[in-house]
């Protein structure tokens, strides 16, 4: 109760002690009176209460970000606010981190910072978060609208520099109107297509006095998103399926964003239809399931490139087809017809010809695919190859104990020694493969990673803000590469200070291994700024921060680390010290053919 309330309160009992009042709904009428004090919200009187009301009103429970001048009124509003403010080490964290949230919550994660370099510093994770399309709020400080333009202390054209990588952005004009412009801002992350906004808020802006509240969070009147694909053409689609005898199933991110996992699951159990999944995909659809070709593209499994590479039908749903995946356009599916199902016209055919353009929310649809398919294909013949696909293919790896530690053999340690609903976030390179390829993922939200951008960097700070989002009795588990780790490690600060139970493992070849494997295949060996031999003892360095760090060199250390390791209570490091020379398969050369995948460097 708050100190008002409480005086209110004890007004009121020692009046009725006075006049003695036996009115027996008198009680009743004080704890109304009181019950509406304690909910009732203060007025808004300045455009920073009004930012921090407007996502209060949106349901917002967690905030990341740094502190400075120019964002300072909004802090000090978010101080009287139960927003639960993370502060971290540097502001591409606080991006990164809300982007994670964003993620596994499926709700706008926030993020703020200050002006100038603190705006800048976002860039990378609203890039991030706009290639992936990941929903995200970004409130950044700018100088008085006055100074605007006349290069003021750490004064940066925020909106100008952020519009190539944003969904959209708002240059904040009017004390009256601020918390409108965040309500917006956060419905138009999340509706139709996700994707990062950004409000600049200027420090008179947001210091001037209002008593506005802010509307409630809506979209713009006119932004329109078809949420039904058309029906002719979804019924020229379902008699497509229905006489495909090598249909497959491509889920992307879409699939995971749209809340269709579900629906297309059912889908393809239902018509026994292969079912790959795009990177973002992952988890779209169980990996333990008979009909699971897992992921395809560049470093995906052979077996589910060489069904995209010979079904008839592919439909493909939330995926942009983007060259990972696809590798060479003429090369990609050459014998399917196209069933394209995404809510983003300007996807569709952009990459890759639709024969059937279905535009549409994916969950929405896929039900409509479900009433419109009556029959299951004939492909009894088609699944038995891709069984057999899946044997001649197989992730398989030698692991001679006389020889250095294989990375694969830590990615399926950490998975048999975790439950299915483990969340794994990672940075980007080989260590970003291998957990791609060697974690059985079986549920929607549980795969956390830089797709589109491939921002080195990511994990750590996306292991922050999903452990956050994440229920309680989820483990996170953060897989990164030496050089990947080194570039945002200041976030185990905020670990530390958060305690949160995150196990980051640290696959550490001394290389940026994926350079390191391009410059052997591609560049006669010659690692030009790829050999990381001067790494830091990232345990010992775990343990500086205040983390528990723990080091593996050896098979016979594995098991028993993992086991402490994940049972620490608060953040822990496993610096695992792999083999230098370890590379990541199967391999599709940049532009290759995806039928005529790599196992080995000799066939590079």
């Amino acid at each position: 109760m708050s100190e008002r309330a409480a005086k209110v309160t004890q007004a009121d009992e020692e009046e009725q002690d006075d006049d003695q009042i036996t009115d027996s709904a008198a009680p009743d009428a004080a704890q109304e009176a009181d019950a509406e004090t304690e909910t009732t919200p203060e007025p808004v009187t300045s455009g920073a209460e009004a930012v921090v009301r407007a996502l209060e009103n949106a349901g917002v429970e967690h905030a990341f970000g740094v502190q400075g001048g120019a964002i300072m009124p909004v802090y000090d509003a978010l101080y009287d606010s139960d927003i639960y403010h993370v502060t971290m080490a540097h502001e591409q964290g606080a991006a990164h981190a809300a982007d994670a949230y964003g993620i596994v919550s499926g709700e706008p994660g926030i993020c703020l910072a200050t002006s100038g370099p603190g705006a800048t510093n976002l860039v990378t994770g609203l890039a991030d978060a706009d290639m992936d399309s990941d929903p995200m709020v970004a409130l950044t400080g700018q100088v008085p609208t006055e100074l605007v333009g006349n290069d003021a202390f750490q004064e940066t054209d925020t909106t100008g520099v952020t519009t190539p990588v944003t969904k959209d952005n708002t240059f904040s004009s009017h004390s009256d109107t601020v918390g409108s412009d965040v309500s917006e801002a956060f419905a138009l992350a999340s509706e139709g297509r996700p994707g990062p906004t950004l409000v600049d808020l200027p420090k008179d802006v947001t210091n001037g006095e209002t008593d506005r509240e802010p509307d409630a969070p809506s979209v713009p009147d006119t932004y329109e998103v078809q949420e039904r694909a058309d029906e002719e053409i979804v019924a020229a689609a379902a008699e497509r399926i229905e006489n495909s005898n090598r249909p497959a199933m491509l889920l992307g991110g879409g699939v995971i964003k749209g809340e269709a996992s579900e629906a297309c699951r059912e889908f393809a159990i239902e018509h026994e239809i292969p079912v790959i999944t795009t990177m973002p995909g992952i988890g779209a659809f169980p990996e333990d399931h008979e009909l699971s070709m897992e992921m395809a593209g560049m470093h995906g499994t052979g077996y589910a490139n060489m069904a995209i590479t010979h079904c008839d039908t592919l439909i493909g749903i939330g995926t942009r087809f983007d060259d990972r995946l696809t590798g060479g356009i003429e090369t990609f599916a050459p014998d399917a017809e196209l069933i394209h199902v995404d809510i983003d016209p300007a996807e569709v055919s952009k990459n890759i010809h639709a024969d059937y353009p279905l535009i549409g929310d994916a969950a929405t649809v896929v039900e409509q695919l479900v009433e419109a398919v009556d029959e299951s294909p004939e492909a009894t013949k088609w699944r038995a190859q891709c069984q057999q696909w899946k044997s001649d293919y197989s992730m398989a790896y030698d692991a001679p104990e006389d020889e250095p530690l294989q990375p694969e053999f830590v990615v399926e340690a950490l998975d048999e020694a975790t439950d299915d609903d483990t969340i794994v976030t990672t940075g980007v390179g080989q260590h970003q493969m291998w957990a791609c390829q060697y974690w059985t993922y079986t549920e929607p939200r549980t795969w956390v990673s830089s797709h589109g951008l491939g921002t080195m960097g990511y994990g750590l700070p996306a292991a922050i803000g999903a452990r956050i989002a994440a229920d309680d009795d989820q483990d996170v588990v953060c897989f990164d590469g030496d050089g990947s780790f080194l570039m945002t490690l200041q976030g185990l600060s905020v670990a530390v200070r958060e305690n949160l139970d995150i196990t980051v493992a640290v696959l550490n070849n001394e290389y940026i291994g994926m350079v390191r494997q391009w410059q052997d295949a591609f560049f006669e060996g010659r690692h030009s700024a790829s050999d990381y031999h001067w790494m830091p003892e990232f345990d010992k360095l775990a343990e500086a921060f205040g983390a528990a760090g723990f080091r593996i060199d050896d098979y016979d250390e594995v098991a028993d680390t993992i086991e402490e390791a994940l049972s620490y209570d608060g953040p822990s490091v496993i610096d695992v010290h792999i083999d230098p020379e370890a590379n990541v398969f199967p391999m599709v050369p940049s532009g290759g053919d995806n039928g005529q995948f790599a196992l080995t460097e000799d066939q590079l």
